[in-house]
């Protein structure tokens, strides 16, 4: 087992964590402690959802806030006519109108104003933090939840198929922190007949694609961030990283993968690269480059 990121598919059924369980085991089989090679995902897919899922093995933990800012592909499919109170087809159904009046056209229209960024409720079954706890764990003892709105960012959704009056099928690219099941929740109520999610799948995030049921593809060195742009870096400039200090900003090689054009860019970062391990990322200030998070350990 080596650090580095792990794509993983997460099945329907399972939690996230389930996930990052099983690879504890594998770490813990092959000699290591948790302590050695620590483990965490890169980002929670809901219970009744699948597709990717990051793992986070060794310093690559230290990346996750780097994964926020990234592109989020989904597919989804949305029931019209009932909305329930988890946002998906496991919750408490509430039906709220007729949906004889859906078509296709007023399916678009209806997109249109969720698009760009704007002011999201998550869901009570989110993993938003009420008074230092997940919200779910309250929603899930009957307790009240009430959570603020998010400033939330979607880039691009349109329909893939129709099923009207009964259900539609949806893809979507939207940035971390978005809420699929609460996009069909507020889709329903501007259309006045409720609607949920019966189906999700995470079909990619960034340059990263769902490697699909059993399947698990490793990603180190140049192959992680691509997003950002590099400079390799010698032994001297490692160790005046380590001691606080900067080093020259030099030549910079352009990142590998852009992100799609209008997204949201993420904070200016550059990968330092030595002999082909991933070491560091790296700020620009006045000029040079300072550390912004280590990796000494390298990936």
């Amino acid at each position: 087992m080596k650090p580095g990121i792990y794509l993983a598919h997460k099945p329907v059924g399972v939690t996230s964590f389930s996930l990052v369980r099983a690879f504890m085991g594998e770490v813990e089989a092959a000699g290591l402690t948790r302590k050695q090679l620590p483990v965490c995902h890169g980002g929670t897919l809901d219970p009744f959802a699948e597709g990717l899922l990051l793992l986070l093995a060794g310093p690559a933990t230290h990346l996750m806030d780097g994964l926020h800012a990234l592109p989020k592909t989904y597919e989804a499919e949305v029931v019209w006519g009932v909305e329930t109170d988890t946002g998906d087809g496991l919750g408490q159904p509430t039906p709220l109108g007729s949906t004889a009046h859906l078509t296709p056209a007023s399916l678009d229209a209806a997109l249109t104003p969720f698009l760009g960024w704007t002011d999201q409720v998550p869901p009570a079954t989110s993993a938003k933090k009420v008074d230092g706890e997940p919200a779910y764990k309250k929603a899930h003892r009957g307790e009240p939840v009430q959570l603020p709105p998010s400033r939330v960012y979607l880039h691009e959704a349109r329909w893939l198929a129709h099923d009207l009056p009964h259900r539609s099928h949806l893809r979507l690219t939207c940035r971390g922190g978005y809420y699929v099941r609460a996009l069909a929740r507020d889709l329903g109520r501007a259309l006045g007949c409720g609607a949920h999610l019966s189906r999700l799948r995470r079909t990619a995030l960034g340059p990263w694609e769902d490697p699909g049921p059993n399947g698990r593809v490793a990603l180190h060195g140049p192959a992680l961030l691509p997003w950002y742009p590099s400079r390799g870096i010698a032994g001297d400039e490692v160790n005046a990283l380590k001691h606080g200090r900067t080093i020259p900003r030099g030549e910079l090689r352009p990142p590998e993968w852009s992100l799609p054009p209008g997204f949201p860019p993420p904070e200016p970062l550059v990968r330092a690269l030595q002999r082909g391990r991933f070491v560091a990322l790296l700020r620009e200030q006045d000029g040079a480059l300072q550390v912004h998070t280590h990796l000494w350990a390298g990936l």
